[in-house]
């Protein structure tokens, strides 16, 4: 917006003399007591007056005055009283010189006394302090070189000048301890989630972030660092643990914005922009292994069972949410097992315990064979492989037609009980199986936020997205677990 001077006869303007100020009408202060809205005021009613015009009707608060109206070239404080700058006064009539505007680079005999006269005050400020160093210092010669008998006139006097300047000096080393002890605090909060703070400190790595050590944790920051947002009121490092934090012990963004004594806006954006980056970065962390690496690094309780040909444990988890306001939503993720709104995940682990394999987030009504059949899943079965499921993954004809397999435990629908054979398949299956709900349980058990219940803005895409925030949080916590020790053992 281009500003225009008000002065009558002056054609500033700041789009054209753009190395001027141009300054607005004064406001009344009325915040900060009645002297204020007096002195600032009678300020006002003096600019307008200086300007010569009449304003009725009009908005004062379009009215600008431009710098070559000043004797110094700006105005003053507020409580510059004295100085000639607090109202306007050069060139405030229609004539105008040529050289207007060089009248404010002049300095006026007013200016120069008004100099003179800061200059003097702060002389005096000086020597005043100067003098009250020097009179501290002869009083405290007096007290370690004399002894003075409290019963005379005169020395009873300067015995209380001593206990005076005494107490005065035991409060000022208080108040420097205190001052110190603050000061300590305030930097050992500043750094309280740098990386000298865990430097060393496995436990301390474990309970915030979940990785089992600070080797693994400055890994995962090295992997990141360069994509990581840049803010002002956090290093990369902070927003990488703030990030783990919430994941981890799923805290609220109120008690990491005191926590890391940012607002609430920057906690939110910051779990926003690393919870992208570490989606992307950390996806590949969840891979399925080719059939040659499955074959060769094959646990013996599994060639025991089921030879070399097993790539996968599957299993369902689900975790709670905040109850949707609009009636199909809630629909679709009502889960009947759990009584309570959930979302749904499909989770691949192999036989060394490792996850290979995590759905995107569906609705807690829909069924377990119908995600395995629609997430993706199969796309990654070769002929000739063995998948182990629960009762509820009722997919042998699709598995099948992949000319590969998938054993669940036996049912007893229809008998009066197992017969020999079924009753071990199920044994072994169900001697494997565990190793699944076991991961599932160290996944939530690291990153409780599984546990919910999750906000429903977590159920939500950006725009020109297909992946919930929900959705990456899986991912990234899949991928976490995978930095960790295996559940399973080789032997």
């Amino acid at each position: 917006m281009v500003n225009y001077c008000r002065v009558a006869g002056c054609h500033n303007r700041s789009d054209r003399e753009t190395q001027l100020h141009y300054y607005r009408l004064p406001k009344v202060i009325k915040n900060q007591g009645k002297e204020c809205e007096a002195l600032s005021g009678e300020r006002r009613r003096l600019w307008l007056a200086s300007l010569q015009q009449n304003f009725i009707g009009k908005n004062l608060e379009n009215i600008r005055v431009c710098s070559v109206h000043f004797i110094t070239g700006k105005r003053s404080g507020l409580y510059e009283k004295d100085c000639p700058d607090w109202v306007p006064s050069v060139n405030l009539t229609a004539s105008k010189d040529e050289n207007a505007q060089e009248v404010g680079l002049i300095m006026s005999p007013e200016v120069n006394r008004f100099k003179r006269r800061q200059q003097r005050t702060e002389k005096k400020k000086d020597y005043a302090a100067a003098e009250s160093l020097m009179l501290l210092q002869e009083n405290q010669e007096i007290i370690e070189g004399q002894s003075c008998d409290a019963n005379t006139g005169i020395e009873t006097q300067t015995d209380l000048t001593q206990e005076l300047i005494s107490s005065m000096t035991s409060e000022l080393q208080a108040l420097r301890t205190d001052n110190m002890k603050l000061r300590c605090k305030v930097e050992g909060a500043s750094h309280k989630y740098d990386k000298m703070a865990f430097e060393g400190q496995d436990e301390k790595v474990l309970y915030y972030t979940g990785l089992p050590t600070f080797k693994v944790l400055l890994s995962l920051f090295v992997y990141l660092e360069h994509f990581l947002p840049v803010k002002k009121s956090l290093t990369k490092f902070e927003m990488l643990i703030l990030t783990l934090m919430r994941l981890r012990l799923n805290v609220t963004a109120c008690f990491l914005t005191y926590e890391f004594n940012v607002s609430l806006s920057t906690v939110s954006r910051v779990l926003v922009d690393v919870i992208d980056v570490m989606y992307v970065r950390m996806k590949p962390l969840v891979v399925w292994p080719s059939r040659d690496t499955l074959r060769k690094t094959m646990p013996m309780q599994f060639r025991k069972h089921f030879g070399t040909k097993c790539v996968a444990i599957i299993d369902c988890f689900e975790v709670f949410i905040d109850r949707p306001t609009n009636l199909k939503a809630r629909a679709e993720t009502w889960s009947s097992y759990k009584h309570h709104n959930t979302v749904k995940f499909l989770i691949g682990i192999t036989p060394q315990g490792t996850v290979s394999y995590i759905s995107k987030a569906w609705g807690g009504r829909v069924s377990d064979k119908y995600i395995t059949e629609n997430d993706g899943f199969l796309n990654n079965i070769l002929p000739g492989d063995l998948v182990l499921a629960d009762r509820g993954f009722d997919i042998q004809a699709t598995v099948g037609s992949m000319m590969a397999e998938v054993k669940i435990p036996a049912f007893t629908r229809g008998k009066s009980q197992l017969s020999p054979i079924d009753l071990e398949t199920t044994r072994k299956i169900a001697h494997v199986r565990i190793h699944v709900e076991r991961v599932i349980g160290t996944v939530r058990q690291k990153y409780s936020i599984l546990n919910g219940p999750l906000p429903l803005e977590f159920l939500t895409c950006k725009e020109g997205e297909s992946f919930t925030t929900i959705d990456k949080i899986g991912m990234i916590c899949c991928a976490c677990v995978n930095l960790c020790k295996s559940v399973v053992d080789f032997d």
